[in-house]
């Protein structure tokens, strides 16, 4: 068997073992879906007939606010979807089941491959739910067959990003606590971005902050796929975002794997 073969079936088995531990413990789905879906419904039924009003657009209201909030609560499941994979990856690396890995004939890229396959279709699978719960509250995109398939590739490309970004936080902490608590940074992106209100809303310094922000670029093309409005250079930067942070992840991920766990 090649090491390209080896490697592949390795991570089919790890990815197995760790959709096996999805179905098991299903806590962490149900806390990706529920809650970005109480949000959703909070920011259209509570505060969404103000908000929609406010952004100008033709049938304004609750049914205008759904539609501009929806990439935001999609990049908020996600960033939820980052915790959940932080403190997997921590559970892991705590009850030494990584140590033990170490010791056996695998590909070492498999355990880390396992994790983000498997986290990536967790998250994907969750966004597929709170966008059907978007489409019940008023969503209503204007995309094409073409533009959905792109959005959809964009949604992966993030998740990848993001989950690569979350197993090396679960593997630096030292405790399942602290998993759970470094990923928290970036929920708050989407509302420090154009995730609930447009960014020239903000005072000056914020805005600055949110236009410049990996999410924001990532939500504004997001809305030009859906509602075929122009997004500008927003896809570019948010393709370029996506890379880095997953080169990031990777290669910091890495490094704490095959570091000297003596050391």
């Amino acid at each position: 068997m090649t090491t390209l073969a080896h490697t592949v079936t390795d991570s089919a088995t790890m990815l197995r073992r760790n959709l096996k531990h999805a179905l098991r413990y299903p806590s962490l789905t149900l806390m990706v879906i529920a809650l970005p879906v109480v949000f959703l419904l909070l920011f259209v039924y509570v505060f969404g007939g103000t908000l929609g009003n406010g952004l100008g657009g033709v049938s304004g209201g609750r049914a205008e606010y759904a539609n501009y909030v929806t990439p935001g609560i999609l990049l908020l499941a996600m960033a939820g979807a980052a915790q959940g994979t932080a403190i997997s990856v921590a559970m892991d690396m705590t009850e030494g089941i990584v140590a033990r890995f170490r010791t056996m004939s695998i590909a070492r890229a498999s355990v880390l491959t396992g994790h983000v396959v498997g986290a990536v279709l967790q998250t994907m699978l969750g966004l597929a739910v709170v966008v059907g719960v978007a489409f019940l509250v008023g969503f209503r995109p204007d995309a094409g067959a073409l533009d959905w398939l792109a959005a959809a590739g964009l949604l992966v490309l993030v998740a990848f990003a993001i989950t690569w970004l979350s197993v090396a936080l679960g593997m630096v902490t030292k405790s399942v606590e602290s998993a759970s608590n470094l990923p928290m940074p970036l929920m708050l992106l989407p509302f420090l971005g154009s995730g609930f209100v447009p960014t020239d809303s903000m005072p000056a310094g914020l805005r600055w902050f949110a236009e410049y922000q990996p999410f924001t670029p990532i939500m504004e093309t997001l809305r030009g796929l859906l509602f075929n409005t122009p997004s500008g250079g927003s896809a570019v930067t948010a393709v370029a975002w996506c890379v880095g942070i997953s080169l990031l992840g990777y290669l910091w991920a890495r490094r704490l794997y095959d570091r000297d766990p003596s050391r």
